[in-house]
């Protein structure tokens, strides 16, 4: 049996998970709010308090291996959460689990070593375009904040460099966009594409397009905006959240542009994370693609590069369980020899 997690800066998502061939299945899965813990240890115990009987169910009776996708950067055998107070340590998970084989990644790593697992029915593809076998990939993922990550083949298979490119400076195209970074440089020292390309970017924008428009949600203590700007976006019933929306996946569409350029993604761009599949009419519209290759010289080669919204919300933990696993088995078969 193994232990995965997606850990995140909102909520962190724990599971069991158990390989049937070369497939995993998740057997058990519970959500935490990630703010409502000051230890990843109190949600651990938790998590196998709630799981023990599928645990106990399972062939080995044990928790076999561990993989956790973090959001935030693994530095040896640690990890500090960009957005949380607390971060995760190895060390004790070996002790509190009782195994050695535990995997810390970076989140969009996790979700890197996933694609590899996905079915068909988990991307929706935004362009075709012309795969190149074994060419390098790139993953970008807006979320609680940004993701970005790179894949190249290595013979067998392709091994995710994580960054943390989210945070690279906001580069405007457009008189607009020039307009947006003089208002964001009023109320930040440092403009990130995260600023923007995030759950945080989307009353950011509304504000800059239209401030006399407001919501219920804007005024309400602890709400996030987000999710009703959404709403009212793809109803149609407000024009300045659909214009936000268009704004947010043009951005979104212009940086996975820069990214592919950075990784020459010939292999194809991955656009994960919870934001793209819940705005999919939006990311669908040509504004993304249109944004994505627009770029000095090279509009002919980004207009051949295969763009795939991964669909699947469970693709950091299959990613991370895969990952581990893998850990798993190289010890056994050491073990065996």
């Amino acid at each position: 049996m193994i232990l995965a997690g997606d850990i995140g800066g909102t909520k962190s998502n724990l599971a069991l998970m158990e390989k049937k061939g070369d497939r995993l299945r998740v057997v058990f899965l519970h959500r935490y709010p990630s703010h409502e813990y000051t230890r990843f240890e109190d949600i651990i115990e938790d998590f196998l308090a709630r799981g023990r009987d599928f645990l106990s169910a399972s062939a080995p009776g044990r928790i076999q291996g561990a993989g956790f996708g973090v959001a935030g950067p693994v530095l040896g055998r640690g990890v500090r959460i960009t957005n949380l107070a607390w971060g995760i340590d190895a060390d004790v998970l070996e002790r509190q689990l009782g195994t050695r084989h535990i995997v810390l990644l970076n989140d969009l790593e996790a979700t890197g070593y996933s694609l590899a697992c996905l079915a068909r029915e988990d991307l929706c593809t935004l362009n075709e375009g012309l795969l190149a076998p074994q060419g390098a990939q790139a993953l970008i993922a807006a979320g609680t904040g940004l993701g970005e990550a790179i894949l190249r083949w290595t013979g067998n298979r392709y091994v995710v460099a994580p960054s943390e490119g989210g945070h690279t400076d906001f580069a405007p195209r457009t008189e607009q966009e020039i307009e947006l970074l003089r208002y964001l440089k009023t109320m930040y020292r440092f403009v990130s594409f995260e600023l923007i390309v995030s759950g945080r970017g989307f009353l950011t924008l509304h504000q800059f397009l239209n401030k006399s428009v407001r919501h219920p949600s804007f005024d309400e203590p602890g709400a996030d905006p987000a999710p009703e700007i959404t709403r009212l976006g793809l109803e149609g019933s407000c024009p300045v959240c659909g214009e936000t929306l268009d704004l947010f996946v043009t951005l979104y569409g212009a940086e996975a542009g820069n990214l592919a350029l950075k990784a020459l993604a010939r292999g194809g761009v991955f656009v994960a994370g919870g934001i793209a599949p819940k705005i999919l009419p939006k990311m669908q519209n040509g504004k993304f693609l249109s944004a994505f290759c627009e770029k000095e010289k090279f509009q002919e080669l980004l207009s051949h590069i295969p763009i795939h919204i991964v669909l699947n919300e469970e693709a950091p933990l299959l990613g991370a369980a895969a990952e581990a696993a893998a850990l798993e088995l190289v010890a056994a078969n050491a073990g065996a020899r």
